[in-house]
């Protein structure tokens, strides 16, 4: 099994906190959606004839396509690929682009599955994150997916922002209960470099929350969220029982997929392949540009414990050795003793998980038990045998 992302990169306002690759140049989007279906044909071979589980529209903003553009490639993806296990195929929505005519035309498109991008149900906060859509609109949109026909609705949601914790975090939990989607997606704020927020932060206007206020603001949601009846399945996201996200479950499996589109990346098993093309180059129909890594050893078996370890299912030690051997194996119960003693990491049975209620610091729990570079490696003892 494997799946497809396009790679929407058009936007009609930049977010103060968003650092993917993104454009303006709305202008742009029929001769990219254009090269995308010349780009599906070319690369076709990539997945080596693997069934497509999932398709998956992200950006940017996906809404800012006609239906029309997002079904033909659909429909592209069918003809270059074997798609019988097709059962999942998401977009990512803005609000404020969901009129029924829309909705109606996603619907026909063949998309089944909407991730709308709220971020919050506060209009001071929205306006602080330069979102182009009030809360009013937000719940309007939700209501207008649901009676369009949809019945998998995903919304995100951002906590950890500057100024808008206690009651605001409470209010954006409580709405979001009220319209009960099938998954949220909660993610705390990070203040990159290269972002709106990123260069306030240079100027000294503004400042992350305090470690404190993260992980209490990471426990609300939590506590609220489970309590409601979600599980919290990922470090970031929860789901009403069998709503998981299928395409984003299978990036923390390790399954292999294909990136169409400018900045998208695709993942063989063995290596990763990116674009380097712009919307403009992208969108000039030359042949496509990518950088590739050849994942080491090393690098696979690393990227397996922080992909596995990021869910709550975590890491069969049994499947762990047989990927990657005995000795890996014992270097790897031998470095869980002391997370074990500390309670940051939990066994059951065969396998090794973080609990979630500690997600929150699951990637200083990770680090912990990657493997090190070899240099360093050598002065360490010896693993006992595996168990």
């Amino acid at each position: 099994m494997a799946g497809i992302y396009l790679h929407i990169p058009f936007c009609k306002r930049i977010c103060s906190y968003c650092d993917f690759y993104k454009s303006v140049r709305t202008e742009l989007i029929d001769a990219v959606t254009a090269r995308m279906h010349r780009e599906l044909t070319e690369r076709s071979g990539y997945l080596h004839d693997r069934r497509i589980e999932t398709v998956y529209f992200g950006g940017g903003t996906p809404s800012l396509c006609r239906p029309e553009q997002l079904g033909g490639l659909i429909a592209r993806i069918r003809e270059e690929f074997d798609c019988s296990a097709l059962c999942e195929t998401t977009a990512e929505v803005n609000p404020d682009d969901l009129t029924p005519a829309y909705l109606e035309g996603l619907l026909h498109a063949g998309i089944n599955r909407l991730s709308i991008g709220i971020q919050s149900f506060d209009d001071r906060e929205l306006r602080f994150m330069n979102r182009r859509h009030d809360a009013a609109a937000a719940r309007q949109a939700v209501g207008e997916a649901r009676r369009a026909g949809f019945r998998n609705l995903t919304i995100d949601l951002i906590f950890g922002v500057p100024g808008f914790g206690g009651d605001t975090l409470r209010h954006n939990l409580e709405q979001t209960l009220e319209l009960r989607p099938q998954h949220i997606s909660a993610y705390h704020l990070t203040i990159e470099p290269d972002t709106a927020f990123g260069r306030r932060a240079r100027r000294g206007e503004l400042r992350a929350v305090e470690e404190e206020v993260s992980e209490a603001e990471f426990r609300t949601v939590h506590d609220t969220l489970t309590a409601a009846g979600y599980e919290h399945y990922e470090v970031s996201n929860f789901a009403l029982p069998g709503f998981r996200a299928r395409h984003n479950s299978a990036y923390w499996n390790g399954r292999e997929y294909l990136g169409i589109g400018p900045a998208a990346h695709s993942f063989d098993g063995r290596s990763r392949r990116w674009s380097t093309d712009t919307a403009e180059s992208y969108a000039a129909g030359g042949p496509l540009s990518f950088e590739e890594e050849m994942l080491s050893d090393r690098d696979r078996r690393n990227e397996y414990l922080m992909t596995r370890l990021r869910t709550s299912d975590g890491l069969s030690l049994k499947a762990f050795e047989a990927a990657f051997g005995p000795q890996a194996a014992a270097r790897l119960v031998l470095e869980a003793r002391p997370l074990l003693e500390a309670e940051t990491l939990r066994r059951e049975g065969d396998r090794l998980l973080i609990p979630p209620e500690r997600f929150l610091t699951s990637d200083a729990v990770i680090g912990t038990l990657f493997e090190p570079e070899p240099d360093t490696a050598r002065h360490r003892p010896d693993p006992p045998d595996a168990p």
